[in-house]
């Protein structure tokens, strides 16, 4: 007689939420991104080193503000969410956010980016290790994956302090302003 095996249970639901206010110690904490935050996003995405990594610029008020209003509707799709880390006086010094998240397999990718005044300070290791505490806990995700380009030596530093081991490299699977770029993938379980 075959075994039966009872079907594993997804991770449970947040899009019915309303996005939490993560603290992270004090003087920094996450929380989700207003229209009132576009200014700093724009300013975050002329830095050359963001715009290196993540492939991304914004050319406009308008486009920054698209950028911090998509949030709400993929928070609430279930799909993607992203957090801005915010110091003290409540102004953005990064982003730490879900990307890819299935609930069905437990499973999200994370991604991260400081700006350049706030670096050197373990912002983005503490940011991410409160997002996968916050993933494990209370939405019951069990793996959570990134990736950088094997260039970025300060994004490994950051998911290694972070917990996150280096499980292998992708050979030119991400395409970047310089050509292909072989990508370290690293992982946390729950």
């Amino acid at each position: 007689m075959p075994l039966l095996v009872a079907p594993a249970l997804p991770a449970g639901s947040f899009g019915g939420r309303k996005q939490p206010h993560l603290p992270v110690r004090p003087g920094l904490a996450l929380r989700p991104w207003r229209t009132d935050d576009a200014p700093a996003v724009r300013a975050a995405f002329d830095c050359p080193a963001i715009q290196r990594w993540h492939v991304r610029r914004l050319d406009s008020d308008d486009e920054a503000r698209a950028w911090t209003a998509q949030w709400a509707a993929r928070w609430h799709a279930e799909t993607d969410a992203s957090w801005a880390i915010v110091d003290a006086d409540d102004g953005p010094v990064g982003q730490v956010g879900l990307r890819g998240v299935l609930l069905t397999e437990a499973t999200a990718d994370v991604s991260y980016w400081v700006v350049p005044a706030a670096r050197g300070r373990g912002i983005a290791t503490r940011a991410l290790e409160t997002l996968s505490r916050w993933c494990f806990t209370r939405v019951g995700l069990h793996r959570l994956a990134l990736e950088h380009s094997t260039s970025n030596a300060p994004s490994c530093r950051v998911a290694a302090r972070a917990g996150f081991p280096v499980e292998g490299v992708r050979r030119e699977s991400v395409r970047h302003a310089d050509g292909w770029h072989d990508m370290h993938l690293h992982a946390r379980l729950a």
